[in-house]
């Protein structure tokens, strides 16, 4: 039923085009630590070349799949068909953290719109993409997007997104290194 590629063949990246949604999944190395999967939205997702995709990362409580990519890259991309026919596709690779400071940093953000609260751009370099059916994945409508991460950013101002950063942002739960530049402070 499923297919499996070592790159994103162009039926994949037009289907990834459409969705308004991805989740992203990622772990540190050993048993104990803790799986991260979160829901990204927003327009956030590049197909770069058929081997790399980028997507913004933007500030939030958390900073698991920046930590975990610092720690052994491993990360997997999901996107999921919520209206039209059911398909499922994964992209799994090694992702790479762009901060602010980093030299590919301004030239990967271009290739986005304006958005506040970005904190970095995440690269991953795909090595397996596959498909599957999806049959049992509900159907729902696209209503459009949410504007409240722009306010709360905007509200903070720039000053107080550093801050944030520093308060919660410098590790992940389970004790790995986060952002780099608030570790160098």
């Amino acid at each position: 039923m499923g297919d499996v590629f070592d790159h994103i063949p162009p039926r994949h990246r037009d289907f990834i085009a459409r969705q308004h949604l991805f989740f992203v999944a990622s772990a540190p190395s050993g048993p104990d630590g803790r799986v991260n999967l979160s829901p990204k939205g927003l327009d956030s997702l590049r197909v770069l070349d058929e081997r790399t995709v980028a997507y913004l990362d933007f500030i939030g409580s958390g900073v698991e799949t920046i930590a975990h990519l610092r720690e052994n890259g491993r990360i997997v991309l999901m996107f999921c068909s919520f209206e039209g026919p059911p398909n499922i596709v994964r992209l799994h690779g090694r992702g790479e953290v762009v901060e602010p400071g980093h030299a590919r940093f301004a030239e990967l953000r271009a290739l986005f719109p304006p958005a506040e609260g970005v904190r970095a751009v995440l690269l991953v370099h795909v090595e397996r993409s596959s498909d599957s059916c999806g049959y049992a994945v509900p159907r729902y409508a696209y209503e459009g997007e949410r504007t409240a991460l722009g306010a709360w950013a905007a509200k903070k101002g720039p000053d107080g997104l550093v801050q944030y950063q520093r308060d919660k942002n410098a590790e992940s739960i389970d004790g790995l290194p986060g952002l780099a530049w608030v570790q160098k402070r």
